[in-house]
């Protein structure tokens, strides 16, 4: 998957599925509800102007922390097959 695969637009929830390890860069921004049914249906444009964040910084972010994640999985996948 690519990195390019998050945006403003896409609902929390549905970028929480793609990877729950995503879910401190909305903590950080203030975003403690994460289990509240609404959050689920709100996008990351939307949870940011409601939060006062930059959302351009914000997808950023979240596009960062899910390419080393994926990165380390891959690692950690070829370090398994090695063992």
């Amino acid at each position: 998957m690519s990195d390019q695969i998050i945006n403003k637009d896409m609902l929390i929830g549905d970028i929480l599925r793609i990877d729950i390890r995503l879910a401190p860069v909305f903590m950080s921004m203030g975003m403690h509800c994460l289990g509240c049914p609404a959050s689920q249906f709100e996008s990351v444009e939307q949870a940011c102007a409601v939060h006062g964040q930059d959302v351009d910084f914000i997808v950023e972010t979240l596009r960062t922390n899910y390419k080393k994640f994926q990165e380390l999985d891959k690692a950690k996948a070829e370090q398994a097959e090695t063992e």
